[in-house]
């Protein structure tokens, strides 16, 4: 396919672009920044993006008159941090935190994602593209796949793999009091982590743990951090190409649909 690229050299993505077939010219193509750019906030486009595996991010710049202007920013990551469960690795040092706190999926959601906000401030989850994530959780720009037996939320605070995009959270709970949290996307059989925080100290680490096992314990392939990180490293997780990756996230067809 034809590319489109800015005047800077970034490549410009459309509502009317394939998502995957972008990707696929951006591999092929040796393309050597991790962001693209792309204009429009709709549900069904940014769905499409996350399916195709970008990593949706966003900026906001001001003209000469100070109006802002924001921007979407789908990231294909030139390293991408994976944690395989078979290499979760645990610190003796935090061990006997485990115990202390409860996990619970899928709930939360909002106070999470506005936790996350106060504590990271909008640099890139802008206020369209938080929106934007908030709809997609509640069902806009879905297309639902004609699959049979598939069982995506049999119960309350239950996630397991999904056929289509799905907005999620992790609240870490000690007492019944939300400690930790964290939010990101659920396509196949991969989650994707986009933010978190903790207000307590170890608690973010449990919470990643915790997270890591319950991924592996409901059918999850693995963990998708994104951007590398000692912390993410000291935990097991290893650096993987953009081609690696790619075939690990679209390996969710096979697993799903028993191509």
């Amino acid at each position: 396919m034809s590319l489109e690229y800015t005047e800077s050299g970034y490549l410009f993505i459309t509502p009317k672009d394939d998502c995957s077939a972008v990707v696929d010219a951006m591999l092929t193509e040796n393309y050597s920044e991790e962001f693209c750019m792309a204009i429009s906030f709709d549900p069904g486009f940014i769905t499409r993006l996350m399916e195709a595996g970008f990593l949706v991010m966003s900026a906001v710049i001001e003209n000469e008159n100070d109006e802002a202007f924001y921007l979407v920013l789908p990231k294909l990551h030139l390293v991408r941090s994976a944690l395989f469960f078979k290499n979760l690795h645990v610190k003796k040092s935090i061990r006997r935190f485990l115990s202390r706190y409860e996990l619970r999926a899928d709930s939360d959601f909002e106070r999470i994602i506005d936790r996350c906000l106060e504590k990271h401030g909008e640099d890139w989850l802008t206020p369209p593209l938080v929106d934007c994530i908030r709809r997609i959780r509640n069902g806009e720009g879905r297309i639902l796949p004609e699959i049979h037996n598939f069982d995506s939320h049999s119960s309350k605070n239950l996630l397991l793999p999904m056929p289509y995009v799905y907005p999620a959270s992790f609240g870490l709970y000690r007492d019944n009091k939300l400690v930790a949290g964290e939010f990101g996307i659920v396509y196949g059989n991969v989650y994707t982590s986009y933010s978190g925080y903790y207000d307590e100290d170890n608690a973010g680490t449990v919470q990643l743990i915790l997270t890591t096992r319950y991924l592996q314990e409901h059918g999850f392939s693995f963990f998708d951090l994104g951007m590398p990180m000692e912390y993410k490293n000291d935990l097991g997780a290893v650096d993987i190409s953009p081609e690696q990756f790619v075939r690990l996230f679209r390996n969710i067809d096979q697993v799903l649909y028993n191509v």
